[in-house]
C-alpha cells in the first residue's frame, strides 16, 4: 500500500483554519451551539471536581481530551456536509455520524482511553509522592501556589504536558480521517503522528493556539466555550482537509 501523501504546511495555515472554522460556525450556528454547550458543561464538571476532589482534576482533564475529539466528530460531519453540498446536515445526523465507522471509532476511542487511564494513574502518583495528606480544599489554589509546592506543580505540569501532547499528536487529524476515508484506526493514528512529525513547528503552533483559546474561553464562567469549542472543531476539520485533500474519484 502506497504511503498517504501529506501536504506541507506554512505558519499562516492555523489562522486560516480558524477563519474557516468561524465561517462554518456562522453557517450552522445551531449545530455549533449545541456542541459548544456540551463543552461548557464538561468544563463546569471539571471545575466542580477541582473544588471537591482536586487530586482527580488532571485525570478528568485527560477525560476531557478523550471526549472532546469524539464530540467534535459531529462538527467534522457538519463541515464535511458544507464542503460537499453547501448545506450542513441536521443536528440529528451529526449525532449519529459515528455509526458509519463505528468499529474503527471504537478502536481509536479505546486507544485514547488507555492513554487517559495511564494519565490518571500518573497524576495520582504525583499527588501521592508530593503530599502526605491532601491540601485543604479551602483556598486550594493559593495553597498549591506556595513556593514550597513548586516541585509538585512542575511535576504535575510535566506529566500533563506529556500525555496531552501524546493525545494531540495521535488524534489531531485521525478522527476526521476515519470519518472521511476508509482507513483503520491504526493507519489514521500513524498518519496523524506523521503529519506532526513532518510539520512540527506548524502543529506546535496549532496546539498552542488551541490551548490559548480554550484557556481564554474559560475565563468568563466558561461561557466562551459555547463558541470557541465548535469553532475549533470546525477548524480541525479544515486542518485535516489541508493535510489530506479529497481523494480523486476513481
Amino acid at each position: 500500500m502506497d504511503p498517504i501523501e501529506l501536504t506541507r504546511l506554512s505558519p499562516a495555515d492555523p489562522l486560516r483554519w480558524l477563519q474557516r472554522g468561524w465561517r462554518d460556525f456562522m453557517r450552522c450556528p445551531h449545530i455549533g451551539l449545541f456542541y459548544g454547550l456540551c463543552f461548557c458543561l464538561m468544563g463546569h464538571a471539571l471545575w466542580w471536581v477541582f473544588a471537591s476532589a482536586p487530586e482527580y482534576v488532571l485525570a478528568l482533564s485527560a477525560g476531557f481530551l478523550l471526549v472532546g475529539p469524539l464530540l467534535c466528530l459531529g462538527l467534522y460531519d457538519a463541515s464535511r456536509g458544507l464542503e460537499l453540498g453547501g448545506r450542513a446536515p441536521s443536528l440529528r445526523s451529526t449525532l449519529t455520524a459515528w455509526k458509519t465507522r463505528q468499529g474503527q471509532m471504537a478502536i481509536f476511542a479505546g486507544l485514547l482511553l488507555i492513554l487517559e487511564l495511564i494519565w490518571s494513574r500518573a497524576s495520582l502518583v504525583v499527588f501521592a509522592v508530593s503530599f502526605n495528606t491532601l491540601p485543604s480544599t479551602e483556598d486550594l489554589l493559593a495553597s498549591l501556589l506556595r513556593p514550597e509546592n513548586l516541585p509538585f506543580l512542575l511535576s504535575y505540569a510535566a506529566v500533563g504536558a506529556v500525555f496531552a501532547g501524546l493525545i494531540f499528536v495521535t488524534s489531531v487529524i485521525s478522527i476526521p480521517m476515519i470519518l472521511d476515508r476508509q482507513v483503520d484506526a491504526v493507519t489514521a493514528g500513524l498518519t496523524s503522528l506523521r503529519a506532526c512529525a513532518d510539520n512540527p513547528g506548524v502543529m506546535l503552533l496549532w496546539g498552542a493556539l488551541i490551548t490559548l483559546l480554550v484557556a481564554l474561553a474559560m475565563l468568563p464562567w466558561l461561557l466562551g466555550l459555547l463558541v470557541v469549542g465548535p469553532v475549533l472543531g470546525h477548524a480541525s476539520w479544515h486542518a485535516y482537509r489541508q493535510l489530506l485533500p479529497p481523494q480523486p474519484a476513481s
